[in-house]
């Protein structure tokens, strides 16, 4: 009898906790669909490409991984949307271990000393139904300048590999390096470094 009554409570446990569960949600470009909610980035589906001019010659890029972000999104009412960001500096990837290397020392990020940048968002404005002006203070190498953001919606849905709901974002933005007292090589390599950003966003559990 015990065994029944505790085969009977997990049933209707787990029925209540299916019940609990957002049903699946079918892929939508319309943010009037997006569910608001505090959300998280996937790390392996959010990345930052930098781009810099390299001595007139070519455009240089690199990646950075390992970003970690929170999203605190509201669909309805944008500006008071929130988002974090941590991106791990030593994370950096050229394609080259010994460039890498160099990026990671004193000339460029210091990572000893500030292993991480930083980003807060302080203000979002829509500039369309799918595109905002994302503003926030960006911390590097223990300097923090303001730094507006472009970002475009792309789509949201339950991601048919994890099931979990995914609302994904692209953004970009241009940043003087030597605002944040990033000078070497300065003006051989371009002062101006263009990020995009790409990001999957979970729903958060």
């Amino acid at each position: 009898m015990r065994v029944t009554v505790l085969a009977l409570a997990a049933l209707l446990l787990h029925g209540s906790a299916a019940l609990a569960q957002e049903p699946p949600a079918d892929p939508t470009q319309d943010p009037n669909q997006v569910r608001a909610g505090s959300y998280v980035l996937d790390p392996d589906h959010g990345k930052i490409t930098w781009s810099v001019n390299h001595l007139g010659y070519s455009t240089y890029y690199g990646q950075f991984t390992g970003v970690s972000a929170t999203l605190q999104l509201d669909p309805k009412a944008p500006a008071k949307s929130r988002l974090t960001a941590t991106v791990p500096l030593s994370g950096v990837l050229t394609g080259s271990s010994r460039l890498d290397q160099h990026l990671s020392g004193a000339d460029f990020f210091d990572t000893a000393a500030n292993p991480t940048a930083n980003f807060t968002a302080t203000g979002v404005e829509p500039t369309s139904p799918t595109t905002a002006r994302i503003t926030g203070d960006l911390t590097l190498r223990g300097v923090t300048k303001p730094v507006s953001l472009d970002a475009t919606f792309t789509q949201a849905g339950t991601n048919p590999i994890d099931r979990r709901y995914t609302v994904g974002f692209e953004g970009r933005t241009v940043i003087k390096r030597s605002d944040f007292g990033v000078n070497a090589y300065l003006p051989m390599v371009g002062d101006e470094v263009t990020l995009r950003i790409a990001g999957e966003f979970k729903a958060a559990p």
